[in-house]
């Protein structure tokens, strides 16, 4: 029997890279969410509300492109946490992330039930949750390319979908398909653009984050990437215009073709997504079941992606110490099966919709992870603005960096102010209401006790030092040190 690989593969190819971070932030959330956020807002407030989180979004990405090029690493936010600002930071960030992307598979596991029932009403639950469970399993056991490949067709159809759809609606404000010339009269009706007015901006931004999590993926995959130092920079590059192209174009197109008074906006069912709606409206036949097709692929294209990054990031941790030692061991295919399996075990949870409910356990999970994408989004960019503070304290040349991020130190300054905004005011809604629902309070808000325990429990056990600028160790040949 081979001895197994103690090294992860760099089988990951320019176009897998681009793809995931293209597809990465591409979620249920653009489908079915965009529609609530106009009826919130109006028109022109969730325009303004997703061109806001794009900038902070852009800005992140950027920031970790510049340090993911430098160091490519499977456990990039952990490992940047550790070396930049405190090996308890790098701690807390990395189980976080892990806890955040392995309830992410259960809460996707959970949402493909639901899609599932659309065609089949009367289906058991667990036969949908456990055969997707199984296929994402096989995607990622069988190598790093297995989950490239199955990421690359799986954001193909995300993307051609928001293509065609944007495409079709352009023709339809136009009066090209669907009937009449729709022209701006949306925009201009009633209280829009700006129907919600500060408020409703605000709290479409808080929405609007969610919509964009697993962009940062794209670092992850760094690690077994094919020259990191060339292919990371280009698919950041791509960054900006994806999100201008498929949030910022889709809400536009959206907030011109449907009022934002449409009483359907506010609902969660593909029935009535505004994806479906508009291509009813153009005379597309079999509108809602081509919607919940992309739908099933965004789905499985987020636990695809989960997997894959917390398996990774428990590799990584392992490999520092900050794991259990056998979450570090790869099979003979350079795959870390051990981690897989813990992984998986938390996405059984899905399982639990036999016994309570679909919709129920699905609230339960997305509550339960709410808040930790702005937590580790936050992680990314203190250890970028504390990467160049000693890069430049020690006397090195920016030459040096294969990715220079743009507007430093305004992009993660102005990440790390949205991010804690989000953080701090995610559910201040709840606080409005005559009689406070404490149970969403707490479900929304554990992702911040979560963080703390971790970062000052290890602290505390292990006597962590903040990391100082002048002791910052920079290795310039850190992917032959650790390929």
């Amino acid at each position: 029997m081979p001895e197994p690989s103690q090294k992860l593969k760099r089988g990951l190819k320019a176009r897998h890279l681009t793809m995931i971070s293209i597809g990465g932030s591409i979620g249920t959330g653009l489908f079915l969410s965009s529609g609530a956020a106009i009826h919130t807002a109006g028109p022109g407030g969730a325009l303004l509300a997703y061109i806001l989180v794009g900038a902070m979004v852009y800005f992140v990405m950027t920031s970790l492109g510049e340090m993911a090029a430098f160091m490519p690493t499977s456990g990039s936010f952990s490992t940047y946490g550790t070396k930049f600002v405190d090996p308890a930071f790098g701690f807390a960030i990395g189980w976080t992330y892990w806890f955040n992307w392995a309830m992410t598979i259960a809460a996707e596991l959970s949402a493909s039930t639901m899609i599932m029932k659309f065609w089949f009403p009367d289906s058991p639950s667990l036969l949908w949750s456990g055969s997707f469970l199984a296929l994402i399993f096989l995607l990622n056991y069988l190598s790093v390319k297995g989950y490239g490949e199955g990421e690359y067709w799986l954001s193909l159809i995300k993307v051609s979908a928001i293509i065609i759809f944007i495409v079709v609606g352009v023709l339809m404000i136009f009066g090209i398909m669907g009937g009449e010339e729709i022209g701006f009269k949306n925009f201009t009706m009633g209280e829009a653009p700006f129907s919600g007015g500060l408020l409703g901006v605000f709290i479409v931004f808080i929405a609007a984050g969610f919509s964009f999590q697993g962009t940062e993926i794209v670092g992850v995959a760094a690690g077994e990437s094919e020259d990191p130092a060339k292919n990371i920079p280009k698919a950041i590059k791509s960054v900006f215009w994806r999100i201008l192209l498929f949030y910022v174009l889709a809400i536009l197109v959206i907030g011109l073709i449907i009022p934002y008074t449409h009483p359907n906006l506010q609902s969660d069912n593909v029935m009535v997504s505004p994806f479906t709606l508009i291509f009813e409206k153009a005379g597309i036949a079999f509108a809602a079941s081509l919607m919940n097709a992309v739908i099933l692929t965004a789905v499985l294209s987020a636990g695809n992606s989960s997997l894959y990054a917390s398996t990774r990031m428990l590799y990584s941790m392992a490999k520092e110490g900050q794991a259990p030692r056998i979450f570090g061991e790869l099979n003979k295919r350079s795959v870390p099966v051990a981690g897989m399996l813990l992984t998986c075990a938390v996405g059984t949870l899905a399982f639990l919709a036999s016994f309570f409910g679909d919709g129920v356990v699905y609230i339960w999970l997305m509550n339960a992870i709410g808040i930790t994408g702005f937590i580790f989004w936050l992680g990314i960019s203190i250890s970028h603005y504390r990467f160049r503070k000693a890069f430049i304290a020690q006397g090195y040349s920016l030459d040096k960096l294969p990715y220079r991020a743009k507007w430093y130190p305004i992009g993660p300054i102005f990440a790390i102010g949205c991010g804690l905004v989000v953080i701090i005011a995610q559910n201040f809604q709840a606080f409005m209401n005559d009689k406070v629902d404490w149970g969403n309070v707490v479900a929304a808000y554990l992702g911040i006790p979560l963080f703390l325990c971790l970062w000052f429990g290890y602290k505390f056990i292990k006597k962590t030092k903040y990391v100082k600028l002048e002791e910052i160790e920079f290795e310039f040949d850190y992917e032959k040190k650790h390929d």
